[in-house]
């Protein structure tokens, strides 16, 4: 199975556009590698409106979801999908304009596996990434609670993996899935804030509903949600697969097994590429195919069982 992400998506910077009745989406000026081109944020509601994904600390894109707020409208609810930095750091001072509270899952630490607690706590540190490590919500959401605003409801899924407090927003047969799935790329999982065993548990829990349509932190509306996560899933068994095929040969680290598996990636992504393999090894460790030699960290060589 492949997938090629549309090369049409490249709207305007800072302009609230209606992508479906009662939903607005807002381009923030941060284009990466990492973000495409940039993040979405998305103004839901008619009059009391909630804001998914403020974005990153940027003057001009509270002044563009602010300008975004009409006559006998009113932001009453900033809801987070996760604490990375280009996604809820401009939460506060939106808070601090409209008076609304910020709804997340809990701060940067929250929904963190055992496993990756672990490895944080021998000094595993995240991998560039950007945490925000000051996010603090007004009020936590659990798994499945419910957020309603006039004429809307939203009701919050757990979906752990790229980063542990991540949650997904269920509104109807729409999915705000922020990280967790995007049509452009593959979703990041980088140790000790990403656990790809949570990864894939949330993307099999999410693969069990029938969505429309998801609206990720990045990108473009995926109007395939189901290809796109059986995609997605693929994905990631086929790197499995790869890392214990390079495994056979004989023992490795992270390092040795990424410049042998992503052979044509730059030198200046490895870093990421070796990240990845061992958030694989972690997840392959927790199933018992593979074991390291001594105590389970980034350095640590890994052999099959």
């Amino acid at each position: 199975m492949s997938f090629t992400p549309p090369d049409d998506f490249n709207p305007p910077v800072g302009v609230a556009l209606e992508i479906e009745p009662g939903l607005r989406r807002v381009l923030c000026p941060n284009p990466s590698p990492m973000t495409y081109r940039g993040t979405n944020t998305y103004i839901l509601g008619e009059t009391s409106l909630a804001v998914i994904d403020p974005g990153p600390e940027i003057e001009s894109h509270l002044h563009a979801i602010l300008a975004a707020v009409g006559e006998g409208q009113k932001i009453t609810h900033i809801i987070v999908t996760h604490a990375h930095l280009d996604h809820s750091p401009l939460a506060r001072r939106l808070s601090a304009e409209t008076g609304a509270p910020v709804l997340a899952f809990g701060n940067w630490q929250a929904g963190r596996s055992e496993v990756m607690q672990k490895l944080a706590d021998a000094g595993l540190a995240g991998g560039g990434e950007g945490v925000d490590t000051a996010f603090e919500p007004d009020i936590l959401l659990e798994d499945g609670a419910v957020i309603e605003g006039d004429g809307w409801t939203l009701r919050a899924i757990h979906t752990p993996g790229h980063f542990g407090n991540h949650l997904s927003f269920e509104w109807g047969d729409v999915l705000f899935c922020g990280d967790l799935v995007m049509g452009w790329a593959s979703s990041l999982v980088s140790p000790p804030d990403g656990d790809l065993t949570d990864f894939m548990a949330s993307c099999a829990r999410v693969r069990r509903r029938d969505w429309r349509v998801f609206h990720a932190g990045h990108g473009a509306p995926i109007d395939t949600p189901a290809s796109r996560l059986d995609w997605l899933i693929e994905h990631r068994n086929g790197r499995e697969s790869e890392i214990i095929a390079a495994l056979a040969a004989g023992p490795a680290n992270a390092y040795d097994l990424a410049t042998r598996i992503y052979t044509e990636t730059p030198p200046a992504l490895i870093g990421a590429a070796t990240r990845n393999v061992f958030a694989h090894l972690v997840d392959l460790t927790g199933k018992k195919q593979v074991a390291p030699d001594g105590t389970l960290s980034a350095d640590a060589t890994f052999r099959l069982l």
